[in-house]
């Protein structure tokens, strides 16, 4: 991570927006697990094609993780932790993978943002990701449909 381009963008951040002014330097992350889709995804969100994402309820367990919240802000960067864009949930919702809607898939403004290819890249993530495990996502997992607008 950049932690010092991190700190100044913030602190630019807050000189614009002075009803920031008290708020402690939020968290920061990249979206995905590779390179290339993490810095798409910034891109998007930088964009604001990119407005919502999906971390598996299993996931957020597993690393012992808040909840996402309506409110929290959180600063978003690309893979090598350069900073892009800072956001605000403004919707949660926990979702059964197999009932993920197109519009909300339309809402994460990845691929040609079709249900299609968002179950099948988030199939492949979710894979991955508990594959270390021993376990498998399945239809009927938790999915927490978190939904964000860019602010900066």
């Amino acid at each position: 991570m950049h932690d010092l381009e991190i700190k100044k963008y913030w602190n630019s951040f807050k000189n614009s927006y002075p009803e920031y002014v008290s708020y402690d330097q939020p968290v920061s992350f990249y979206f995905c697990d590779n390179k290339k889709d993490a810095d798409e995804c910034a891109d998007l969100v930088v964009n604001r094609v990119k407005r919502a994402t999906s971390p598996s309820v299993w996931s957020i367990k597993k690393n012992k993780e808040k909840f996402p919240e309506i409110g929290d802000i959180a600063i978003v960067t690309d893979w090598e932790g350069f900073p892009k864009a800072i956001i605000r949930t403004i919707k949660v919702d926990i979702v059964k993978f197999k009932d993920i809607s197109p519009e909300y898939a339309f809402l994460e403004g990845e691929g040609d943002k079709s249900l299609a290819y968002w179950r099948n890249v988030h199939l492949e993530y979710y894979s991955n990701e508990m594959s270390a495990f021993g376990e498998l996502p399945d239809d009927n997992m938790d999915i927490i449909c978190e939904q964000f607008e860019r602010i900066w």
